[in-house]
């Protein structure tokens, strides 16, 4: 088994990413709230620098990187908020950056990366694009893993901590899984509080349901319309973290996670991403098991959706949001 995260390795980084990362706001959500029947936290990853959580991961990362590895430039794949972060983070410390991505990315995260000075080289699939990482990888550039990194596990961690200072009272977090470097930090955030971290997934997108099954890494291609979280494999890395110290994976369909979507626009006032949408439908089924005695704290990890995007997946499945919880029956 891995060695697990520690508390002293997320106060770490904490202390290298200060100053350059958002300290984002923890807020209580009257509206979902009410909507739920129990007191309700965001903590708003949203307001991140580049829309979601990624650049603590990317700065503490780059920022710990020897000077030939600076030299070296770095490189990711990403359809989405890793590639984002990446060019951002690089861009803001003068590190040349190469981002890798599906050519079936929206346009608009190629000219964001560019737009940060990152080089952005497309393929035809991802399938591809890992393949042209390997290679640059193997010619010298600095790899930034989205998820295989105890530096990024770590810093994706002081959400976490951040979330537990702000939110004191909370019973159960819930925390949206692609390839597990978020949970697996915040989970290691809050070992030994008495918290229970539950993470979720969406149908398609399930990595970390499959590996938990299997008991190891399974490698199948995500058909989920939720992209920021279809990771095509987890780690024994990340592995190892959500099995020590997560409570339970759920997973939700696509359907329903845009369905969470509206209904954070419309009952919190947050206009969120289906990666965050998907937490609503888990924790209407997260109160079912833990009871009504609950303090719920959602981390919604990330804001990077269009108005055009969300017409076309509520249309795509007919979505409304959800209707408000009934009370458990005495």
């Amino acid at each position: 088994m891995s060695d697990l995260i520690s508390i002293d390795d997320i106060a770490a980084a904490g202390a290298r990413i200060a100053g350059h990362v958002v300290r984002t706001p923890t807020v209580e959500s009257p509206g979902l709230s009410a909507h739920l029947g129990v007191p309700v936290a965001l903590k708003l990853e949203l307001l991140q620098r580049t829309g979601s959580f990624k650049p603590r991961g990317a700065f503490h990362k780059l920022l710990g990187l020897s000077p030939a590895e600076r030299a070296a430039g770095v490189v990711a794949v990403s359809g989405g908020n890793h590639g984002l972060a990446v060019a951002d983070t690089a861009g803001a410390l003068g590190i040349a950056a190469t981002i890798v991505m599906p050519s079936s990315v929206p346009e608009r995260a190629v000219s964001t990366c560019r737009a940060s000075g990152a080089e952005v080289r497309l393929t035809d699939d991802m399938a591809g694009a890992f393949a042209l990482l390997d290679e640059l990888v193997a010619g010298g550039m600095t790899l930034v893993h989205p998820f295989d990194d105890r530096d990024v596990i770590a810093a994706q961690g002081t959400v976490g901590a951040e979330f537990e200072a702000d939110a004191p009272g909370l019973t159960d977090v819930l925390v949206s899984i692609g390839g597990g470097a978020l949970i697996s930090g915040i989970a290691a955030a809050f070992a030994g509080s008495g918290v229970r971290v539950w993470g979720v997934e969406t149908e398609g997108a399930d990595a970390m349901s499959q590996a938990l099954a299997a008991g190891a890494p399974v490698s199948f291609t995500p058909t989920s319309v939720v992209s920021t979280l279809s990771a095509p494999y987890v780690t024994p890395l990340t592995l190892d973290h959500v099995r020590s110290l997560v409570e339970d994976v759920l997973v939700v369909s696509d359907a329903d996670a845009v369905r969470g979507t509206l209904t954070l626009a419309e009952r919190a006032k947050v206009w969120a991403e289906p990666a965050a949408g998907c937490l609503v439908p888990a924790a209407l089924r997260v109160l079912d098991r833990v009871g009504p005695d609950a303090r719920l704290g959602l981390v919604v990890c990330g804001g990077n959706a269009t108005t055009a995007d969300l017409a076309v997946w509520t249309g795509r499945f007919a979505a409304t949001p959800f209707p408000p919880r009934e009370p458990a029956a005495a």
